[in-house]
């Protein structure tokens, strides 16, 4: 009696290969997608927006809220501007994740304080509205950060928009060069943003050409900073390396960012 034998072992094997590599595809395109529709994360390099965010903190900007456009890419590459779909309008108040106008390779972070149509002007380091103030009520003394670990003492306050939306900012000397400014009408397709340290911010204050933002094209949004994920205090670099681990804000993880 003959015996037939069957032996297949390679054919499975690269089959089974085969569907391996698909199954990586397949989880690398939907974290892909995941990432450039629903949210990003990035990192706080800076103290221009202390105390609502701190160097070292790490966000997540969800992009759906304000629709989507070539900033909202994962990767940046030049592509013609052709405005967004599912577009919103930012509200006053909201902290934005956006691409600077001058590198757009650059991701900024700063909090929306004017809308197309509204007036806006610094008085005294006191941020007018359509002519209306936003209320400042003192909160004590904070520590400003530096990019280099160091800190310097700021009056900290908390504002009021007018719409309601209260948050903390710092200031950390009286009438700065930033502190007064003409009056400004924010045009259609545009924000005004500052930084909350507002002696530390190269915001809409500040323009374009000089190395500020200027008046934010809505195209450039990214998305709203919704949460801290985690922070790490940066001025641990020139500490022993063991002891790096208590560096870790832990109190500001999983953190709403307002």
């Amino acid at each position: 009696m003959s015996v037939e034998k069957v032996t297949v072992p390679a054919k499975r094997k690269s089959s089974g290969w085969a569907g391996q590599l698909m199954q990586l595809a397949g989880i690398v395109a939907a974290v892909f997608i995941a990432k450039g529709a629903l949210a990003e994360p990035f990192y706080v390099p800076s103290g221009s927006m202390e105390p609502t965010l701190l160097i070292g903190d790490a966000l997540l900007a969800s992009k759906f809220p304000y629709g989507y456009g070539t900033s909202s890419l994962p990767i940046q590459i030049n592509l013609p501007e052709t405005g967004r779909v599912f577009a919103e309008t930012p509200k006053q108040g909201d902290v934005v994740v956006f691409r600077w106008p001058g590198d757009r390779s650059q991701a900024w972070v700063k909090r929306v304080v004017g809308l197309p149509g509204d007036r806006i002007q610094m008085r005294q380091g006191q941020l007018f509205i359509n002519d209306r103030p936003a209320e400042l009520k003192p909160d004590g003394v904070g520590a400003a950060e530096d990019d280099n670990g160091g800190s310097e003492p700021a009056y900290r306050y908390v504002e009021t928009l007018p719409n309601g939306v209260k948050h903390l900012i710092f200031k950390m000397r009286d009438n700065g060069p930033l502190d007064n400014t003409q009056e400004v009408t924010v045009p259609a397709g545009h924000l005004f943003v500052l930084g909350d340290n507002r002696d530390n911010s190269a915001d809409s204050r500040v323009p374009l050409r000089s190395g500020g933002v200027g008046l934010l094209p809505v195209d450039n949004l990214v998305g709203r900073a919704d949460a801290v994920l985690g922070s790490w205090d940066l001025g641990m670099r020139g500490q022993p390396v063991w002891t790096w681990l208590s560096g870790f804000r832990l109190a500001r993880f999983f953190t709403a960012v307002r």
